[in-house]
């Protein structure tokens, strides 16, 4: 395996309609331990879907704007410095209610799922937690960061309660 260095805006660029991918570390890279992407979300971006992972941490670090985060049944809104890891087994989902850009760090430990979601430019199959039947849903973009050297998760958030996000059916991730 050889070195990876991108400098600012340098990486694999994906345009994902209302989101701007750059990977920035994928399963390649790291062999298959962490995957990187930093995105920028335009305003009202909806997001995927509400989902779980069997064994993906999912995590985000907001760099701009404010991101919606909606973990089990909290609905909160994550500022600029805000982290958050989502461990396997927690329904969440994210997207962009405010009026400007979200820029954020997507990171998923181990890698696989989201670089495929981010080269495809939407979700692939996915299982719905009352089914349990496959079905292929279009879901734009899946950031995730995850914790890398430790088997759980640290919630740093500044946090507000907002009940933007509607109830929708969770979906199970392949991973």
């Amino acid at each position: 395996m050889d070195p990876v260095l991108y400098g600012p805006g340098e990486g694999e660029h994906h345009d994902a309609g209302p989101a701007q991918i750059v990977i920035k570390a994928a399963g390649e890279h790291t062999g298959g331990s962490f995957f990187l992407a930093e995105s920028t979300l335009a305003p009202g971006f909806a997001g995927p879907p509400p989902h779980r992972h069997r064994e993906l941490h999912d995590m985000f670090y907001v760099l701009e704007g404010t991101l919606t985060l909606r973990l089990g049944d909290r609905t909160i809104e994550a500022g600029p410095g805000s982290f958050e890891c989502v461990p396997p087994g927690v329904v969440h989902t994210f997207g962009n209610d405010s009026d400007g850009p979200v820029r954020l760090l997507n990171f998923n430990t181990p890698a696989g799922v989201a670089e495929l979601h981010a080269r495809r430019g939407r979700g692939g199959a996915v299982r719905t937690a009352d089914s349990r039947s496959y079905r292929s849903r279009r879901v734009t973009l899946r950031l995730r960061v995850h914790a890398i050297a430790a088997s759980r998760c640290r919630f740093e958030a500044h946090a507000s309660v907002s009940a933007r996000m509607p109830e929708t059916p969770v979906a199970d991730d392949l991973q």
